[in-house]
């Protein structure tokens, strides 16, 4: 469905978009017939490849717009941006840490959740200074969410929530650019801001079933700002209406609950947090870009899962549904050795 509507804003992007879809479906074979369980040693290696990825851009990064968040590669005219392959990174870091030390009765300690905290708090660090905030603050939400799930002693939460609430105002004033500073201040004001009007014009215009394509004067006339990507839902609403919306929503939220009810009911850690880590990441992207549309949050830059045009967020999701469907597929043939005895990994 995505690509068709791309194809009705912008024909030349639904032809780059199944480009997209058929290089992240070969990554999603690749890496589902990895052996992942045996290869756990190389997960350490794989995230501070990253990190490594991460500092390149810091000295040898190229910028656009104002932001210095992609590598050059040189020979080919080709760029690649080091921070959407962290996400991936992070999670199976996380995997293999909570799977090595599991949280013991009452949730982490002190010094373990300091020891995880750091792993996911690097990466913020370096993402936040590019800058891009929005993809820093997913993997922050992502890394603590996956934290708290798999159980943090009850003081360091309420301490977390209290530094929260104190530190707000001078995180705000201090450490946010002024760009930023003016998303929140159009979000808070009375009057939205031009692309969320238009956003919101679309999206009563569409009615209970939508409009026709020629009819669709939001998307066609160029009035709907990035309506294959940022702004796609307006778009989707527009031309399917209420009824098309919800049943957007509902598909989300079925699989948001069908990956959490993995994870709750599974007591392999390397599954239970790649699948609550998908879980949250669709469930962030999905709330903040809704949100964004309708005036309900800031506008930044974070995609509609799975939806939004684009090759990078694309391939993220479905090299993370390759190894969580690997790590259940090959969950017990892993853990056994050619001998059949057990293997621990």
């Amino acid at each position: 469905m995505s690509n068709w509507l791309i194809g009705e804003a912008v024909p030349a992007l639904a032809q780059k978009q199944t480009a997209y879809v058929g290089v992240a479906v070969l990554a999603f074979l690749v890496v589902f017939l990895l052996p992942i369980r045996r290869m756990s040693w190389l997960i350490p290696f794989i995230y501070w490849i990253n990190i490594a990825l991460l500092l390149a851009v810091e000295f040898f990064g190229h910028a656009r717009l104002g932001a210095q968040r992609w590598i050059e590669i040189p020979f080919i005219n080709a760029t690649i941006q080091p921070s959407e392959f962290v996400k991936p990174a992070l999670i199976l870091m996380l995997a293999y840490l909570i799977n090595k030390n599991p949280p013991p009765l009452g949730g982490y300690r002190l010094k373990d959740f300091l020891r995880i905290s750091f792993y996911i708090l690097l990466p913020f660090i370096l993402i936040a200074k590019e800058p891009d905030l929005g993809t820093a603050l997913v993997l922050l939400l992502i890394g603590y969410g996956v934290l708290f799930f798999v159980g943090i002693y009850w003081k360091i939460v309420a301490t977390i929530v209290g530094a929260i609430l104190l530190l707000s105002p001078i995180v705000y004033e201090y450490g946010l650019h002024d760009y930023q500073k003016t998303r929140i201040k159009d979000f808070l004001s009375e009057k939205p801001s031009y692309h969320v009007q238009q956003s919101i014009i679309a999206i009563g215009s569409g009615g209970w079933t939508g409009k026709d394509r020629d009819e669709a004067t939001q998307t066609q006339m160029k009035f709907l700002p990035i309506a294959t990507s940022d702004f796609i839902f307006a778009f989707v609403v527009e031309r399917t209406g209420f009824l098309g919306a919800l049943a957007l929503i509902l598909l989300y939220v079925m699989l948001i609950l069908h990956l959490l009810s993995l994870a709750v009911f599974n007591k392999d850690y390397y599954i239970k947090v790649v699948t609550v880590a998908i879980s949250f990441m669709i469930f962030i992207y999905m709330g903040v870009n809704i949100s964004m549309t309708i005036g309900y949050a800031p506008v930044v830059g974070v995609p509609l899962p799975m939806f939004s045009y684009g090759g990078s967020s694309f391939l993220n999701f479905m090299v993370l549904f390759a190894i969580m469907q690997n790590l259940i597929t090959f969950r017990y043939k892993d853990m056994y050795d050619r001998s059949g005895t057990k293997s621990f990994v």
